[in-house]
């Protein structure tokens, strides 16, 4: 019986509410959700449910030492051996992890998002594909602001609280000198068409040119 190839493994990084979720939804798309194992690293917040909520809240969720990156390099090296692996689940509202996990099997592709991605040497180098988002910083901002207010139940002024203490300073610090590790910059992310036929061909590429079944 042959052996399975290799995965190739995809980074998608970029600033808060860059379009990072977008683009992964474009590339499930147009390359076949059958293909792709999705990891999302904000699903590997530590859980921080030995803390009272009030201290959970003070946390800079902003910062790489809030993610648990050894767990998510060790499921990358379990899907490129072809063994599924469960995603941690988070809840966001009150900053702890769920019991909850989800079962990813493994896939030709092994795509990673997140802000922080790139940031982290031993994580980078698993990537054979790095893609950075870029979208101006008040665009982020208001995507943001909706996001966690709809889907995350914070308050406006938490929100914005949050941003200017620590979601711009560690965009600074952390996220933004990591574009010049992507191999591809995507400005304004899923919306640029052209950045995006251009991405898909190259994860065709390589893939050796096989297209998914209709």
């Amino acid at each position: 019986m042959p052996s399975q190839p290799t995965p190739i493994v995809i980074g998608i990084a970029g600033g808060t509410g860059s379009g990072k979720t977008t683009v992964v939804a474009k590339i499930l798309e147009q390359v076949g959700r059958h293909r792709i194992a999705c990891l999302p690293h904000d699903a590997y917040y530590r859980d921080l449910g030995h803390l009272s909520l009030e201290e959970r809240k003070k946390t800079n969720f902003d910062h790489p030492d809030s993610l648990e990156t050894d767990l998510l390099i060790e499921h990358i090296h379990q899907l490129k051996a072809w063994r599924p692996v469960r995603v941690p689940v988070y809840d966001f509202a009150n900053h702890t992890r769920t019991a909850q996990t989800i079962l990813v099997e493994p896939q030709r592709i092994i795509l990673v998002d997140g802000i922080l991605i790139f940031y982290e040497a031993a994580l980078r180098k698993e990537f054979d594909v790095k893609i950075f988002v870029d979208t101006d910083a008040d665009i982020r901002f208001i995507r943001r602001l909706q996001r966690d207010i709809n889907e995350r139940g914070r308050t406006t002024e938490s929100v914005i609280n949050q941003y200017l203490n620590t979601v711009r300073p560690m965009h600074l610090e952390f996220v933004e000198p990591t574009k010049r590790y992507a191999d591809v910059i995507i400005p304004e992310g899923g919306l640029n068409a052209v950045a995006m036929d251009m991405v898909v061909a190259r994860i065709e590429a390589l893939l050796g040119g096989a297209k998914p079944p209709a």
